[in-house]
């Protein structure tokens, strides 16, 4: 499948790609687009949206993209996933940055990230991804 989603990526619009393929759709490919054309090309290519204003799989009820995501691909009862999407979401919405104290750390990461690479999207992607496998390998093992 494809998924579409603004460019320029930081917290959500690069964890939600990880749990994508690693929990969704492991064959994905993912466009970045300018904000004001993704619902145009996600028509034309019949990509999913995520992680932009009025769509589903975006803020939604308080909800991160992230989280979204989880719902609606029934992922809840993975507890370890819940725990990394309280700190996803923590990083990703300012008001709720200190709702878990690893939020400020994946925010200054992601941060750090887009700074490096700017809208190099794939890139983020790319070398975030075993960033979000070792983030997630912590929250299992916090679990036991």
């Amino acid at each position: 499948m494809k998924w579409i989603t603004r460019e320029n990526g930081n917290v959500d619009r690069i964890a939600c790609p990880w749990l994508i393929k690693r929990f969704i759709d492991p064959e994905a490919n993912f466009l970045f687009a300018p904000k004001d054309a993704v619902l145009k090309l996600a028509e034309e290519h019949g990509a999913i949206p995520f992680d932009i204003p009025d769509v589903e799989l975006g803020h939604v009820d308080g909800r991160c993209s992230f989280e979204s995501i989880i719902r609606k691909y029934g992922l809840e009862d993975n507890r370890a996933l819940a725990v990394l999407a309280n700190i996803v979401h923590a990083a990703d919405i300012q008001e709720d940055l200190d709702s878990v104290p690893e939020g400020r750390g994946l925010k200054a990461i992601a941060n750090g990230f887009a700074i490096l690479f700017g809208k190099d999207d794939y890139q983020k992607i790319e070398l975030e991804t075993p960033m979000y496998d070792a983030l997630y390998a912590w929250c299992e093992k916090k679990l036991i």
